[in-house]
């Protein structure tokens, strides 16, 4: 699993990929906190979530929209992110966690919301990857 920053106008986009969903969505999770900071300690306890959706750039968004939640409600930058994605009859879920690095022990960048522009899930040579590109 992997990702990548690249610039975006005035935005900022996360590239991922991985062997799976679930390691693609946390590679843009992981992204997604990269754009936030720069270096990020080893401390904060994990919390899990899990977001419903009707197709998997849906599902995306929610998931990334509800760890930009997470991050103002608790007060902590989602980090080392683990997720499974499956399909549930007409839904895709998405089963995750993430360690929350509290904002008191980190210098972090705002990154207001994650957008639909030019988002994109696919399957290509054997692999899953994701474009994202985030409002900062």
């Amino acid at each position: 699993m992997s990702y990548e920053l690249r610039p975006h106008t005035a935005d900022v986009a996360v590239e991922a990929a991985g062997e799976s969903l679930g390691e693609t969505f946390a590679a843009v999770a992981d992204g997604l906190a990269a754009a936030t900071c720069d270096e990020i300690p080893d401390t904060g306890e994990r919390f899990s979530l899990t977001v419903r959706a009707e197709g998997l750039e849906a599902l995306l968004f929610d998931y990334l929209d509800q760890l930009i939640y997470e991050r103002d409600v608790r007060g902590v930058l989602p980090v080392a992110n683990e997720a499974v994605v499956r399909e549930d009859g007409d839904e895709w879920v998405i089963e995750a966690s993430a360690r929350g690095v509290p904002f008191s022990e980190i210098s972090a960048r705002d990154v207001k919301a994650v957008t639909y522009s030019e988002m994109r899930v696919e399957r290509t040579d054997g692999e899953w990857e994701a474009y994202v590109v985030l409002d900062v």
